[in-house]
């Protein structure tokens, strides 16, 4: 038994001192768990292999693109999608075009249903992202070309941005 001395208070035992001190006991705080990822849905095009491969084309001008889906598949578990798609150009014709959807199977606890949403709309592609930004590095090398290397994202950014997207749909 461990015993707390509590200066002008009785001595009290550590579960005590917890149970009569709600303000300061410990919450767990709220956690994501992955139990699957995987590989939705992948392309890649390269156009005008024989031509890039042939010819001096210069340095692409890559435009990518961020998303991210859920979907409930029951009532602890989430599927996730983050949806990157690349396009990479060169004086307005495309050199290569790479879109991935990597998904992944999530639940969430210690977290009320009210902040649900949010936490499993930016804490799942956190964890989804390296793998992803992976694949499309490989996909890309394997294509012949040097591997498109994707830059960290906030999550948080794109969660507010398709928050926003959805209200002025609403209006």
């Amino acid at each position: 038994m461990i015993i707390i001395l509590d200066s002008g208070h009785d001595n009290i035992t550590l579960l005590e001192y917890f149970m009569n001190n709600k303000k300061k006991q410990l919450k767990t705080p709220p956690s994501l768990t992955m139990h699957a990822q995987y590989i939705k849905d992948l392309s890649f095009e390269n156009p005008r292999a024989s031509e890039v491969f042939t010819k001096h084309t210069g340095q692409p001008d890559v435009e990518v693109s961020i998303n991210v889906n859920s979907n409930v598949l029951n009532n602890e578990q989430y599927e996730v999608v983050l949806i990157l798609n690349a396009t990479a150009t060169v004086e307005s014709k495309p050199l290569f075009l790479v879109e991935l959807n990597y998904g992944g199977v999530v639940s969430a606890s210690n977290i009320s249903d009210e902040e649900k949403n949010a936490f499993i709309m930016i804490e799942g592609p956190k964890l989804l992202f390296p793998f992803a930004r992976a694949t499309i590095a490989n996909v890309t090398r394997e294509g012949g070309f040097l591997p498109l290397n994707l830059q960290p994202i906030d999550f948080m950014a794109v969660f507010r941005a398709n928050l926003q997207a959805k209200q002025k749909e609403a209006n």
